[in-house]
């Protein structure tokens, strides 16, 4: 059975476009409609709606979709295993993070891993806890960097304790506090993650009983960063993140203290072949040689 055809349907929705799922796949575009085109023939229902705004599902491509990325799914695990083997290690690892990863583990961990295994490719996902959990639960990534404790049905490896900061402009009136009141963000300028995205600061604030002070909303952590530089107010963030970004910051410990633990989800269900769980083999390895050094 070839696979193309579905996997032409899973990269036109998630790109939302049948040219970029082209060029993810290296092929034409006019090979990507032609293959939906046949799946849908050979179902007998529409899949995807098309249009000048992209590519998106129908009702039925909907109900069909978690049976589609099962398919794809269980054929990665089906090369991983046939190629471990034959002592061939390759395949594709499929990864969902989030920025403070993204940028401070991810690197090193790829190439330690990329040395030992050449053969091997990943496709990086990057987004927030939200995001990362949506993906694992849809099929969409093989492992994912969480927030523990993480309520879906995955194996779980927690990796560190993460301190939550403050952060504050340098003129700040609290500039010279050894630690920051989060009582305080009652009545300072408060800049946010959007809803779905500030879990580490809404479970702070939810804890205390405080209701902040929010003057701005945003999904990019580091324009939250560079608004508090210019003086618009002051947020908390997790201390991976802010490695060496805090030199236009005053970054104090807060009262009552608190943490995240970060932690890398494998995909339930027998889904994770030999290459994915290598990888999730290295990144605890990499975590736990360098997270001192963070």
């Amino acid at each position: 059975m070839s696979l193309m055809k579905y996997q032409a349907l899973v990269s036109a929705v998630e790109l939302g476009s049948l040219t970029r799922a082209a060029e993810e796949l290296g092929c034409t575009q006019s090979a990507i409609s032609h293959s939906i085109d046949k799946l849908e023939a050979e179902l007998g229902f529409v899949l995807v709606k098309r249009s000048r705004a992209g590519v998106k599902l129908t009702t039925e491509g909907e109900r069909l979709m978690p049976a589609v990325r099962n398919l794809l799914n269980s054929a990665e695990q089906l090369s991983q295993t046939a190629a471990s083997i034959r002592g061939l290690d390759y395949g594709t690892v499929r990864i969902g993070t989030f920025t403070s990863v993204a940028v401070h583990w991810l690197p090193g961990v790829l190439q330690e891993f990329q040395h030992d295994y050449p053969n091997v490719d990943f496709i990086l996902k990057n987004g927030d806890y939200y995001d990362v959990e949506q993906w694992l639960a849809d099929g969409s990534i093989d492992v994912g960097f969480v927030n523990v404790p993480c309520a879906l049905d995955c194996e779980c490896i927690p990796l560190m304790e993460d301190r939550l900061l403050a952060i504050l402009p340098m003129n700040s009136r609290f500039a010279n506090y050894p630690k920051f009141p989060v009582i305080e963000c009652e009545t300072e300028p408060f800049i946010s993650l959007l809803e779905s995205s500030a879990q580490d600061s809404r479970r702070v604030l939810e804890a205390a009983g405080v209701k902040p002070n929010v003057r701005f909303y945003t999904k990019d952590d580091y324009a939250i960063i560079a608004m508090v530089e210019k003086g618009l107010g002051m947020s908390i963030m997790p201390e991976l993140l802010l490695k060496g970004r805090t030199e236009n910051l005053r970054v104090l410990p807060l009262i009552p203290e608190s943490k995240r633990t970060i932690g890398l989800a494998i995909a339930a269900g027998g889904r994770a072949g030999p290459a994915t769980r290598r990888f999730a083999d290295y990144v605890v390895k990499y975590v736990k040689n360098n997270a001192s050094a963070q």
